[in-house]
């Protein structure tokens, strides 16, 4: 639970914060042994549309985790503890409050005794990533904390830099598609009926393509409200499926990986997270099992993910990874598997993980950049033949009267 509270500090400052804690109780005392004298405590009620969200909890953005991470390890290696670590940075999220309450609550915890991944553990403010927290536990007790921190920060950047790459390369072509579409619905809605009366005042044989686009204005304008009705239906009805349905989403994801080359850049974009985390966990020293797991959790395709949860649980019998994959009935890119088996050959895993995943990021961003030069004069091409189409549809009956 978190509290809200107003006192005074040991400089006789006014101060208004928040901490977390599991009673009112606890709050006090937590208040009491930072020496502030309060003097209105209460807890922090929910805002209206925070009521409506079973998950209280802030989702930290991978930029900001990933500066915070740097941060902490920056300090821990110049010789400065955890605990004055997260004192200093917590001065740089001062307008950020979820962010502050999160370090405040973390330097609570550290002050009361806990390690680093207890004090992550028993905070409730932020959601962190389960393979963050377990880095975070294998690294603080082999004393490679600041390492570790380094490299979960350089992984969340690399991450959030390829999330914004993909964005801003579907930027333009979504933009077009949704112009496009409206134009369109917009001519035939509105601008196709305004012309359709002075074609029935002429009482003659309209062409064929006119027909058709009067008959699609007509069902556009008798149902326009139907059309944008089912539309919604159709998106939030799928929405929450994805969200609700296990066997819906997982047939979605069967289907994206079957796509063309759409599914190839989606599988090796998946095979390079999982990859590059599995890299990052070994390194950090988490056991084989364990790694296969928590990698496997960062990953959004259901059927990869799967894959590779089963592909653990018979590593835990016996068998190598790379048969574990090879016997599933799931398919995968064969060069992930023979890359895999030739790391356990030469117990290099870690290595060949580390390079597949940078093959496979190189190899994604090339494939993506070819996709949108294709996709671009085709969206052109489907925009101006779209209108083209309806505009001569139109003109067709007026030249046709002409020549007569």
């Amino acid at each position: 639970m978190i509290f809200k509270y107003k006192g005074v500090n040991e400089a006789g400052e006014k101060v208004s914060d928040k901490v977390e804690a599991s009673s009112l109780t606890e709050a006090k005392n937590k208040l009491k042994a930072s020496k502030i004298i309060y003097q209105n405590i209460q807890e922090e009620s929910g805002s209206f549309f925070e009521s409506f969200n079973l998950n209280m909890r802030y989702k930290i953005k991978p930029k900001d985790l990933s500066s915070l991470s740097r941060e902490l390890s920056m300090y821990i290696r110049s010789g400065i503890t955890i605990v004055s670590a997260l004192k200093i940075v917590q001065t740089h999220y001062e307008k950020n409050k979820k962010m502050k309450l999160f370090l405040t609550t973390v330097s609570t915890h550290l002050d009361e005794g806990k390690n680093f991944y207890t004090a992550l553990e028993a905070q409730t403010v932020v959601a962190l990533p389960e393979f963050y927290k377990h880095s975070i536990k294998v690294s603080e007790s082999g004393g490679i904390l600041d390492e570790v921190l380094l490299e979960l920060s350089r992984f969340l950047k690399e991450q959030d830099k390829i999330a914004k790459e993909i964005k801003s390369a579907f930027a333009y072509p979504s933009f077009m598609i949704l112009i496009s579409l409206v134009m369109i619905a917009f001519m035939l809605a509105f601008v196709v009926p305004q012309i359709t009366g002075i074609f029935e005042s002429m009482h003659q044989e309209l062409p064929t393509p006119t027909k058709v686009v009067i008959a699609m204005g007509d069902f556009f304008r008798d149902n326009i409200k139907l059309i944008l009705s089912l539309i919604a239906v159709f998106v939030i009805a799928f929405m929450v499926l994805m969200k609700k349905s296990y066997a819906f989403a997982y047939g979605v994801h069967k289907l994206i990986l079957a796509l063309p080359l759409f599914g190839e850049i989606a599988q090796k974009s998946e095979l390079a997270r999982f990859a590059y985390m599995a890299s990052l966990l070994t390194r950090s020293g988490v056991p084989f099992v364990q790694t296969i797991n928590l990698s496997a959790n960062i990953l959004n395709n259901l059927v990869l993910k799967e894959l590779f949860v089963n592909a653990s649980s018979k590593v835990v019998e016996g068998k190598l990874l790379s048969n574990a994959i090879n016997s599933s009935q799931t398919k995968i890119d064969n060069a992930f598997v023979q890359a895999v088996a030739l790391g356990e050959e030469t117990s290099q895993v870690q290595s060949v993980l580390t390079n597949i995943s940078e093959l496979y990021f190189e190899e994604n961003r090339e494939k993506i950049s070819l996709l949108l030069t294709l996709l671009e004069p085709a969206l052109m091409l489907f925009v101006g033949g779209s209108i083209g189409f309806i505009v001569a549809a139109m003109l067709l009956p007026i030249f046709s009267m002409s020549i007569q």
